[in-house]
């Protein structure tokens, strides 16, 4: 009988052991459910992400005024008969001088 209980005590401990510490613990189980969360609310990041680049490939295979927005945009060209007008700001003078 000693050795039946000695037994169910081994075997409480090693389970109680394996469910707090072990693999698959609750600890564990919990950082996982957390990295999931995470990696769910990157995934909706990026989905939204390449929506948007989908919309702006549709948008520049569509259409010239995409094209031309992006072209005085990032290349900073203009149309034939336009004239382009450069401001430059002075550069602020300290006022202790």
């Amino acid at each position: 009988m000693r050795l039946l209980i000695t037994i169910l005590i081994l075997l409480l401990i090693v389970l109680q052991y394996r469910l707090w510490v072990g693999p698959g613990s609750l600890a564990e189980v919990n950082n996982l459910k957390q990295e999931i969360a995470e990696l769910e609310q990157e995934l909706v990041g990026l989905k939204e992400r390449n929506r948007a680049l989908q919309a702006e490939v549709k948008d520049l295979r569509g259409g010239q005024s995409a094209i031309e927005e992006r072209a005085r945009s990032e290349l900073g060209m203009i149309k034939e008969g336009e004239v382009f007008y450069q401001v430059i700001q002075s550069p602020e003078i300290p006022a202790d001088e």
